[in-house]
């Protein structure tokens, strides 16, 4: 799922405001506590390449990674007004598309038997050092320190009509979050009928939410910890904390005897499959109550990448 550039706390959305957004969209158009229908489940068992119906909604993997490039692009126009050059440019680089394979807990049998409940994803790479900035340039990428109760623009559109938060440097006005925010806005939210990338995120993520509360899943759960149980595992969920095991030990014997039960159990209860279906229909209820806000953020998408190509087409 896709996640802009974190900026300073006292510069991002309020998080009452945006979870009020989301529990309106997701109460409308019917009861949002009754539990979707679902069909038979198909057996599964890896994640790492389901498909989502919000998949359409949210940038892949790849198009994250020109959109991150894109960013800086940006924010390198900004830092350039000011006479800086802003050196942590990304690049893009290819990927696979989406990467489910953790969504439901463990379920590769081949990294189970050789990793345990090490995630292979999680090595990352290193990011570059960060260079030293003098105050100006400090200023003028970051932007003031302000009190996090006052208000700041929220589209690039309203940024463009206000002073608030802003300063001065070199006699030119520094936006409000300096030129970080500015070129996350600029990308993100160019203007006030712009549908949130968060917003899109929010709308799936309460979805999982409500897949894991769900009877169906709960049940599930229960028949895959009375399978471990049955082999020497006390664990009430997937989800939870493997008992014995933490960063020291995640691909020890004992790790990996555990996950490949873990695996084993998930097979037999079909898990996976359960969970996906019951997910996929809160996601199609999701899309069906908010059908005309996410058509916009599709097409505002669209926009958004051609955008973002054009950028980097320029930058280079």
């Amino acid at each position: 799922m896709f996640s802009p550039r974190p900026h300073r706390p006292t510069l991002t959305a309020s998080a009452a405001v945006l979870a009020l957004l989301l529990a309106g969209c997701s109460q409308s158009g019917g009861n949002p506590d009754e539990e979707p229908a679902i069909g038979a489940a198909p057996k599964l068992l890896e994640s790492r390449d389901l498909a989502f119906p919000m998949d359409a909604y949210l940038p892949d993997n790849r198009q994250q990674g020109v959109l991150a490039e894109a960013q800086d692009v940006l924010t390198d126009q900004c830092m350039q007004r000011f006479g800086f050059r802003y050196q942590l440019r990304r690049k893009a680089e290819s990927e696979a598309l989406h990467d489910y394979s953790r969504r439901y807990g463990l379920s590769d049998p081949a990294n189970a038997a050789r990793l345990g409940y090490d995630d292979p994803r999680g090595s990352g790479r290193q990011k570059p050092a960060q260079p030293e900035l003098g105050p100006n340039e400090q200023l003028v990428l970051h932007g003031l320190d302000v009190d996090p109760s006052l208000p700041v623009p929220a589209s690039q559109e309203e940024a463009e009509k206000s002073d608030a938060a802003t300063t001065v440097v070199g006699g030119q006005k520094v936006p409000a979050g300096g030129c970080l925010r500015e070129s996350n806005l600029k990308l993100f939210t160019p203007t006030k009928d712009t549908v949130e990338p968060m917003h899109v995120q929010g709308l799936g993520r309460d979805a999982y939410a409500r897949s894991r509360k769900d009877s169906r899943v709960v049940k599930a759960f229960t028949s895959w910890s009375e399978c471990m149980g049955g082999h020497g595992y006390t664990v009430a969920s997937p989800m939870d904390k493997p008992p014995g095991i933490d960063d020291s030990n995640l691909s020890s014997p004992q790790a990996i005897a555990m996950a490949n039960q873990d695996i084993g159990c998930k097979r037999e209860t079909n898990l996976v499959g359960i969970w996906h279906t019951v997910e996929l229909a809160y996601q199609d209820r999701a899309i069906e109550q908010n059908a005309e806000t996410l058509d916009r953020a599709k097409k505002q998408l669209d926009e958004r990448m051609k955008l973002a190509a054009s950028l980097i087409a320029a930058g280079r």
